[in-house]
């Protein structure tokens, strides 16, 4: 089968997406608006960018209507021109409360708290305004270096929103003193394709480069 992506939908081009391109982070994202309302919300379009500077990025696409996602609107209004200086914290999805955070997926009307929706409490955050997720054993304070817009006004249209990690907040035991995260104890959850989810129990070791292929 050979497929050229502009000739199909874009409901067809986003499930090849989601179902080869697995399984993904998720990025749980908290946000406050300038009046002060707080907003959390999931994205797996999601991943790290570099260690220098240390910066992540996260694709929050377009409504349905064209109009931006909560997550958007409230990193854009803190935002310059370009992007920079936005305030969000990415929280980590993680197994003791996945269902809260697939919760937040629901669209509120503009204003209303996913916090209150999921009872997930909140934190506040030690450099940025927004509020992390108080039971995340890991959370990034971001501010954004730049917002690329890939289709601004298109239903389901991309946006790249990329932000640097000014500080982070792990719960004790989550990281060692060499900075080794452990996996176990982080308990994070990967995005599949449709409704499924899964975890990161299953795990293996394979030595780098020509090593690889003489392990068994």
């Amino acid at each position: 089968m050979d497929l050229d992506p502009a000739s199909l939908p874009a409901a067809d081009r986003y499930k090849i997406l989601i179902g080869t391109i697995v399984p993904r982070p998720i990025a749980f994202v908290s946000t406050i608006s300038p009046d002060g309302r707080t907003n959390l919300a999931p994205f797996s379009f999601f991943n790290g960018v570099c260690a220098t500077p240390m910066t992540l990025l996260f694709c929050p696409s377009n409504k349905h209507d064209g109009t931006e996602k909560d997550t958007l609107r409230n990193i854009l209004a803190g935002s310059g021109p370009s992007g920079a200086g936005g305030e969000f914290v990415v929280n980590v999805a993680a197994e003791p409360y996945i269902r809260r955070v697939v919760a937040c997926a629901e669209e509120l009307p503009y204003g209303e708290s996913e916090f209150a929706l999921s009872g997930l409490a909140s934190s506040p955050s030690a450099t940025v305004h927004p509020p992390r997720v108080a039971d995340s054993p890991i959370s990034f304070e971001c501010r954004s270096e730049r917002i690329v817009r890939l289709a601004p006004g298109q239903p389901g249209g991309g946006n790249i929103v990329i932000g640097r990690v000014i500080h982070i907040h792990a719960r004790d035991g989550i990281i060692d003193a060499g900075h080794h995260v452990d996996p176990a104890a982080l308990a994070a959850v990967g995005r599949m394709a449709g409704m499924t989810y899964c975890t990161t129990r299953d795990r293996f070791e394979v030595p780098r480069g020509r090593k690889a292929l003489e392990s068994t």
